[in-house]
């Protein structure tokens, strides 16, 4: 098989599940996990054998694989769709497909598969535990095929925005992202957070994807073209950066770039559409593994990885972008200090590190921008799992002690987690060392620094040091998490009783910490020293091809690395200084109300926004124009139509209509009746004689009319 009819398939397998579970194994709980995880499986192998492919051209960059079809006749020319693997979409569709196998083996432990049904569970709720041989145990999820079915479709989403070869159908997946990401942030729909985060979700992103889908527009109107090959061409990049838009002093690609960068805003949970993306935690773990990690805001990120030839091209849009990126990552940091649920405090790191990446696109730090987002991808997802693997084992201990009171994701009822799950802990702890970016060993490292060597080699020192501070801030939020999670005594009694997870949620923390150690290795600087030239730099060299002319590294420098190491170091240190001895909230110095309440955004948000929409539906929507233009204007046909009506039948239909015409024409048909009686006697002699007068009375006119 031909590897371009290849990558037309890989995106297949996941929407085929979505069907096949919906429609046939839903009522089989086994099954319908062994055909989701069977297509991950699919998919995953299809795109490993596309990137060891890829990996093996040479100038791959210049010669990508791609396939395309006519799709809608647009005059005498056709839109095309197709697909396409350049060296970019190689290596996001290498961490998309692991990610996305790993969550869907970790989502059968996780949903307790195995386990009896509850005694009290129902769906739209999480389990609540059954009894078992008179002890309680978890229980399984009562929606666990449908949970299958929805991040099937999930992933068909993000491997179908991967492959595209044009923006429209790029925009197809990600918008049925949007939807699996309503369906599965509110998954436990019983429970009114839930529905309510999964509306905030799917009303914000719709936001900024009202604003890329107008990008997208101008664009073709402009171009007549939806490829990114034909778009990324000489001459029309230069006629976009040429031609003035007429807003702000933007060119037309400026303005483009804008438009499509808002879009990323609102699915990247950039400032300031950042607020749906904690309140995403609703959702089961696995789903927050899968946004934060395989597809929701990595889509956001590759969109403006993908069109960066477009939006480099105007600097007015860069320093935009590197503002929204910069501000988004220290400004989200602060919050993530004072955050006590364990996976809300991951919900404003990912959030913060997305910054990282955006802050990068907008110096043209292209090459670091990509390197963060797949050494993040794995060290995330790492993460989310880990955090997933912890909340599960403390609710066995919930469920020993009984006290459905205690909240298991809260980190001050946690503590000592070390050695009662110690997978999680060491698996955990690798993943917060790469999120902090521990020097040499950790993928984050590698990822985190380059993007500081960027901005310093660039001269963008406010972006440098803005970025600088977030990193100490994450590093410091990382310890805390990890110091009050695993490290110390327990400090409830169901953690006391917590116990590890299953292989199946085990196993993928262990494959996700390879990579979250191993894959920084493929990107060490040329001029690092020691460490440089040993291990080749392939990912700069092959991710670079992907544009026109390829980036050149940044100079080596001592002071982004003194910095980067200074940081990590002295941020998870004081982390660990000043949490290994709190025993509770209240002993937190962090516990500060605008830093707990992320700012008062959503309260200032519902002010500025919901209030006064749910205000204007209300009394101008509702009261004014329902009730008094609309129902006035029906009321006052009513009784306007209704007089007319009466004055028809009064003065037309009765007494012409029905008395003249009907009732006239039936009286004389009546009278002529009567008359024309006394003529049918009987009589044989008088019929007779008045066909005679007849006779002579016509043949008289006859000869009368001829003589004349």
């Amino acid at each position: 098989m031909a590897i371009e009819k290849l990558i037309w398939l890989i995106p297949l397998p996941p929407v085929l599940a979505f069907a096949l579970i919906v429609l046939f194994t839903n009522k089989n709980k086994a099954l319908s996990h062994s055909v989701a995880i069977g297509a991950a499986f699919l998919s995953w192998l299809g795109a490993m054998y596309v990137f060891l492919s890829a990996l093996g051209v040479e100038h791959f960059g210049e010669h990508p694989y791609e396939s395309s079809i006519n799709w809608l006749p647009t005059g005498e020319t056709w839109l095309k769709i197709g697909v396409l693997i350049d060296p970019l979409s190689a290596t996001v569709l290498f961490f998309v497909a692991w990610t996305v196998l790993m969550i869907f083996l970790y989502s059968v432990g996780y949903h307790n598969f195995g386990q009896p049904a509850g005694d009290h569970d129902h769906k739209g709720l999480p389990p609540h535990g059954a009894t078992e041989h008179g002890h309680a145990v978890l229980s399984i999820e009562p929606m666990y095929s449908r949970f299958f079915a929805f991040i099937s479709l999930f992933a068909f989403g993000m491997l179908t925005l991967v492959v595209s070869d044009n923006l429209l159908t790029m925009f197809v997946g990600w918008e049925i992202m949007g939807l699996c990401s309503y369906l599965l942030i509110g998954f436990w729909f019983g429970k009114e957070s839930a529905r309510n985060a999964a509306i905030k979700a799917f009303m914000t992103t719709r936001i900024g994807d009202v604003f890329m889908l107008l990008g997208i527009s101008y664009l073709y109107s402009t171009t007549g073209t939806l490829s990114f090959r034909a778009i990324f061409t000489v001459e029309i990049l230069h006629t976009l950066a040429t031609i003035p838009s007429g807003v702000f002093g933007l060119s037309a690609a400026g303005l483009i770039g804008l438009l499509l960068f808002i879009g990323t805003v609102g699915k990247s949970a950039q400032f300031p559409l950042h607020v749906w993306l904690p309140d995403a935690m609703e959702g089961p773990t696995p789903v927050s593994a899968m946004i934060h990690a395989a597809t929701m805001v990595s889509a956001g990120v590759y969109a403006v990885i993908r069109m960066y030839p477009l939006i480099s091209l105007d600097e007015k849009t860069m320093t935009v972008v590197a503002f929204i990126g910069a501000f988004t990552a220290i400004f989200a940091a602060t919050i993530a200090v004072a955050q006590n649920d364990i996976k809300r405090v991951l919900a404003y790191s990912t959030i913060s590190q997305l910054g990282f990446m955006i802050a990068a696109l907008g110096i043209h730090a292209y090459i670091a921008a990509v390197f963060h987002l797949v050494t993040h991808a794995f060290f995330k997802a790492l993460l989310f799992l880990g955090s997933g693997s912890v909340i599960h084992g403390m609710e066995h201990g919930v469920l020993h002690t009984g006290n459905h009171k205690v909240d298991p994701q809260d980190m001050f009822n946690m503590g000592g987690l070390k050695n009662k799950m110690p997978i999680t802990f060491w698996t955990f702890l690798i993943g917060g060392f790469a999120l902090s970016g521990f020097p040499l060993i950790t993928a984050g490292f590698w990822s985190k620094d380059e993007i500081l060597a960027d901005a310093w080699g660039h001269g963008h020192m406010i972006i440098f040091f803005t970025l600088a501070v977030a990193a100490f801030m994450t590093a410091f939020y990382t310890m805390r998490q990890i110091t009050l999670t695993f490290l110390g005594e327990a400090r409830t009694p169901e953690a006391e009783h917590a116990h590890e997870t299953p292989w199946t949620m085990t196993v993928p923390l262990i494959i996700l910490s390879g990579f979250a150690i191993g894959y920084g290795w493929f990107g060490i600087p040329e001029h690092f020293p020691v460490l440089g030239g040993l291990v080749p730099n392939w990912f700069h060299e092959f991710v670079g091809g992907t544009l026109a002319e390829h980036p050149e590294a940044v100079e080596f420098s001592w002071v982004p690395l003194g910095v980067s190491l200074f940081v990590a170091f002295v941020g998870l240190l004081c982390g660990w200084l000043m949490y290994r001895n709190v025993k509770s909230a209240a002993e937190d110095v962090f516990q500060i109300s605008f830093l707990k309440n992320k700012y008062y955004f959503d309260e200032l948000y519902d002010f500025l926004f919901v209030k006064p929409i749910y205000w204007f539906s209300e009394n101008v929507v509702y009261k004014f124009m329902d009730m008094t233009v609309i129902n006035g204007i029906l009321h006052l046909f009513g009784p306007s139509t209704g007089g007319i009506g009466s004055t028809i039948r009064n003065y037309f239909d009765l007494p012409i209509i029905n008395r003249l015409i009907g009732d006239g024409s039936a009286d004389v048909t009546y009278w002529f009746g009567g008359k024309l009686t006394r003529i049918q006697s009987g009589r044989i002699q008088q019929y007779l004689v008045l066909s005679l007068t007849a006779l002579f009375v016509i043949g008289g006119l006859i000869y009368f009319f001829l003589l004349a």
